[in-house]
């Protein structure tokens, strides 16, 4: 197995929900991962969820989902989630870890790490896998920062990596190939998008030099979910379309 690519975007509205669900299959990707809002309305009531939408392949590849894990409430979103995402055939859940970085001290990112490897083992027992997507200004946000969490955890924890390319050089990290190179264990997930003048931008329209990075994914042997997380505002159907050429040809696979 290869890479599978996926596409991810915020909607605003019923219209722009169903181009993004009508349209990920005819554009050539293999999967969505939603955000929030596109399946929390139907998280308790998952049946209702294929109802409307059916189930096409991929529909719900990966859950996009967030808060603290500080609080047995924060636990139990999560665990919902795991029971829904068990139910409508996700694979991943990629959860923004929602605690602001100021202040925290290492113990407290290690503390971290330990209280998502109990997840973890949760999602595993789900047969999903949980994906810490780090986020700028959340506790796994500076270079060192991913050196003490995931020193704390080992690849059968059951906790994975999303490396998200923006979020990084937003963070100031600039050397993204070399995160992917010292995490290859973990990652289990990409999100791909460009950045420019402090704004999202999408792939290729921005100041990111992918080629360094698409070398390293190339040579690590990643085999898994590469998502276009594409959050630059843009119209849905030019973002589907520009995207995925851009991924595969970076890749070494000729886009169809």
């Amino acid at each position: 197995m290869g890479i599978r690519y996926a596409f991810s975007r915020p909607t605003a509205g019923a219209e722009e929900e169903k181009a993004l669900i009508h349209g990920y299959q005819a554009a050539g990707y293999e999967g969505l991962q939603l955000k929030w809002n596109q399946y929390m309305p139907h998280v308790q009531e998952p049946e209702r969820f294929m109802e409307r939408w059916g189930q096409p392949p991929g529909l719900a590849s990966a859950l996009i989902t967030g808060g603290t894990l500080l609080s047995d409430d924060s636990k139990e979103e999560l665990r919902r989630i795991f029971r829904f995402g068990k139910q409508v055939g996700t694979e991943l859940i990629v959860y923004c870890h929602s605690v602001p970085r100021t202040g925290l001290e290492k113990e407290a990112i290690a503390g971290f790490a330990r209280l998502f490897a109990e997840l973890g083992k949760e999602a595993q027992d789900s047969g999903l896998k949980l994906s810490l997507h780090h986020h700028y200004d959340q506790p796994v946000m500076h270079r060192a920062d991913f050196d003490i969490f995931f020193s704390e955890l080992r690849p059968e924890d059951g906790v994975g990596l999303t490396v998200d390319t923006a979020h990084l050089v937003k963070s100031g990290i600039s050397d993204v190939a070399e995160v992917i190179r010292s995490f290859a264990p973990f990652i289990n997930n990409f999100h791909m998008k460009d950045f420019a003048a402090g704004e999202y931008r999408i792939l290729g329209e921005g100041s990111i030099d992918f080629q360094p990075i698409m070398a390293e994914v190339k040579r690590i042997g990643y085999a898994g979910w590469m998502s276009a997380d594409e959050e630059s505002g843009g119209d849905i159907v030019t973002g589907m379309q520009q995207c995925l050429p851009f991924m595969k040809s970076g890749v070494g696979r000729v886009a169809e």
